[in-house]
């Protein structure tokens, strides 16, 4: 007969079994609620924790975790970002507890992850204990590396669209189940609670209102077009910016929204359409190719540009400061990528700088970097007066500048990602002449060789009428 196992093997063996079978309990809807939240936020944390450690993120947490495979949204985002936030004690107690086999380890394991964990609940309780002593901590927050970003609390800014709702109108439909008021500085634009969930709300559904924060909403009106004006809104998805613009235009003239990337650019027409913009025309191009010098260029007033850059001053809102490489500091990689950015960056300031009829541009970053901001200012200012540009203050009554970095900073708008709860950045130019004032030839240049054709003294009240100086011929 086969030699028996000992009783004591064969409890350890059954034990280590039992995470793999099936669970036959009928579970309650709240139960099965949260059994589902668990494995959503599971799939998230994997997504992200993989996306960080490779600094390749497959999108924020708070785009995976409202994509619309998850099912129990808000349950599924609490636990990703209890988790996260707790992500160095957990890795201390499983470190200590020594409970991870190899198996677990490679990524091999099979069955139910969950179950495995809390066979092992005493010795992880035991481990969590020591870890405790040994910091002369009483609670697991006592362990806690907080930060002031971690306690922040951003309130939920939403701008009206004008262009179909007027702002009134839309505070007494919010009053009805939220606390709302006006933000004392943009207008259409209104601050509710902090997490006041908006995103099913049928003002949101119908586009008569967009969720979209206060630092992203100055930079339209800080650009100030005018109704009637051609814009170029030169890196536009997913749009709120290009959207802000048409209202301020009251939907007249015309914007030529640019985005190069085709899925940005579908998400862009989508949102144009639900805003009722119809003075927005989607242009799926790079906006460095356009050619300044082509005649659909030549009315072109102002340009709105926001282009790609680190969204480090969107920590708040993306939860990057959750993630561990953002404790870690900054890693050769990233310093790499913020050079590339700026490089981009520098060029397509450039690029806009040489539109000929150009009266205002609008530089700005959701960055808190001084390379993506001040440097980048900086560096093109001879380039910038060399075609009329000079910087003009934005906002004057902010209180928050440019760091003081070159002469002129004080012109430049930032806020802060702890005062304001997002790191915005703004810059001004502003041509110091028009080339749309009082042009009657239509472009100024041309005015010297008009003036060469009224020499006659039956010509006078011609140059008269076009007010090009007149200086009769001295005769000899």
């Amino acid at each position: 007969m086969p030699r028996r196992k000992p009783i004591s093997s064969r409890k350890t063996q059954k034990t280590e079994k039992n995470y793999a079978e099936p669970v036959n309990k009928r579970l309650t809807n709240a139960e099965r609620s949260a059994y589902f939240a668990r494995r959503e936020a599971a799939k998230v944390l994997r997504s992200t924790l993989q996306g960080d450690a490779r600094q390749r993120a497959v999108g924020s947490i708070k785009s995976l975790v409202y994509s619309p495979s998850i099912r129990n949204k808000k349950a599924t985002f609490a636990l990703v970002c209890e988790t996260l936030k707790h992500l160095s004690v957990i890795k201390d107690v499983l470190d200590d507890a020594n409970i991870l086999s190899a198996k677990w380890k490679e990524g091999t394991l099979t069955g139910d992850a969950e179950r495995y964990v809390m066979l092992k609940k005493d010795a992880l309780q035991s481990a969590l204990s020591q870890i405790l002593s040994r910091n002369g901590a009483k609670e697991v927050k006592d362990l806690m590396v907080l930060d002031k970003i971690s306690d922040l609390q951003k309130p939920r800014f939403a701008r009206v669209n004008t262009l179909k709702m007027d702002t009134e109108s839309v505070i007494s439909e919010l009053r009805k189940q939220y606390k709302v008021k006006k933000d004392d500085l943009i207008p259409d634009l209104l601050i509710l609670q902090p997490r006041t969930d908006l995103h099913n709300h049928p003002l949101i559904v119908n586009g008569s209102v967009f969720l979209q924060g206060k630092g992203s909403s100055m930079v339209a009106v800080a650009l100030g077009p005018e109704p009637g004006w051609e814009v170029i809104d030169a890196c536009a998805a997913p749009g709120n910016k290009t959207l802000h613009l048409a209202a301020l235009m009251k939907g007249r003239g015309k914007i030529i929204a640019c985005e190069r990337d085709e899925k940005r650019v579908k998400r862009l027409k989508e949102n144009v359409i639900l805003s009722g913009a119809l003075n927005v025309k989607v242009k799926h191009e790079d906006f460095l190719n356009l050619n300044p010098s082509d005649p659909s260029c030549a009315k072109i007033r102002a340009i709105l540009l926001d282009p790609s850059c680190s969204g480090s001053g969107t920590v708040v809102d993306r939860l990057d400061h959750l993630l561990p490489s953002y404790r870690a500091g900054q890693s050769d990689d990233e310093i790499k990528r913020l050079r590339k950015l700026a490089g981009f960056q520098k060029r397509v300031l450039e690029h806009a700088l040489s539109f000929p009829a150009v009266e205002r541009i609008v530089y700005s970053t959701c960055s808190i970097h001084q390379i993506e901001n001040e440097d980048i200012i900086n560096s093109v200012l001879h380039l910038a007066s060399s075609h009329g540009f000079q910087l003009e203050t934005v906002f004057p009554q902010w209180p928050r500048r440019g760091l003081p970095t070159f002469d002129g900073s004080e012109h430049l708008l930032r806020t802060d990602i702890v005062e304001d709860k997002e790191g915005f950045f703004i810059a001004l130019f502003v041509r110091k002449i028009s080339q749309h004032s009082e042009d009657p030839v239509g472009v100024l240049g041309k005015k010297v060789k008009v003036a060469s054709k009224f020499r006659k003294p039956s010509n006078i009240f011609v140059a008269k009428m076009l007010k090009v100086p007149f200086k009769p011929r001295k005769k000899i």
